[in-house]
């Protein structure tokens, strides 16, 4: 694999220095509230996927297979974003920058460029916007305070975040478009005994 060693410093880290340094003079409590969001906000997007998913039972099978798609594009955008970050060997800015963080900066070789937090949240927000709007705009409001909250605790350039939402986006938007066309299949599958259950969890639901 080619790994291109990319400095990200000359390209925002002004803009990330001035960022950390807001937050070392932020109140302990906003830091701490900051710091749960980005180290455990992913779980929220599992839980409105998978809330998503739940809503799409009594909906048309297109919805359906869009929502029983949606964990497979949010697993494929950050493969994707793995992929991209292996071969640009980016350093984390608190590494680059010496700078202090309300976090510990993450060890040598855990690249920076693109953030995977990011490209997970967009991916997962993506999906559901498509299946279950109300939800959607909930998880892209999420996105975006997760790509935040990722540069605020110092572990990524502002590029970073950014790079990571666009290309989650586009990862998942298209696949989870194609699923589409998986609706006859959820078709048949209500028509069977699958769907026979799934009308007894949904009665009582």
């Amino acid at each position: 694999m080619i790994h291109l060693a990319f400095g990200g410093a000359s390209i925002d880290g002004g803009l990330y220095t001035w960022v950390t340094d807001l937050a070392r003079r932020a109140p302990h409590a906003l830091n701490t509230l900051v710091g749960y969001w980005t180290d455990y906000g992913l779980f929220v997007f599992a839980a409105l996927v998978v809330l998503a998913w739940w809503r799409a039972r009594r909906a048309d099978a297109t919805r359906m297979a869009m929502a029983l798609a949606a964990p497979f594009a949010v697993v494929l955008a950050y493969v994707a974003n793995v992929v991209v970050k292996d071969l640009v060997d980016e350093r984390r800015p608190c590494r680059t920058l010496h700078t202090l963080t309300v976090q510990v900066c993450p060890g040598p070789g855990d690249w920076s460029f693109p953030s995977n937090h990011s490209a997970i949240a967009a991916a997962a927000a993506v999906t559901l916007l498509l299946v279950h709007r109300r939800l959607g705009v909930l998880a892209a409001v999420g996105a975006l305070l997760m790509a935040a909250s990722r540069v605020w605790v110092g572990a990524h350039y502002p590029h970073d975040v950014l790079v990571g939402l666009v290309l989650g986006a586009l990862v998942a938007w298209p696949l989870t478009r194609l699923a589409r066309r998986a609706a006859p299949a959820v078709t048949r599958l209500r028509s069977g005994r699958a769907g026979a259950l799934l009308a007894v969890v949904g009665s009582r639901g």
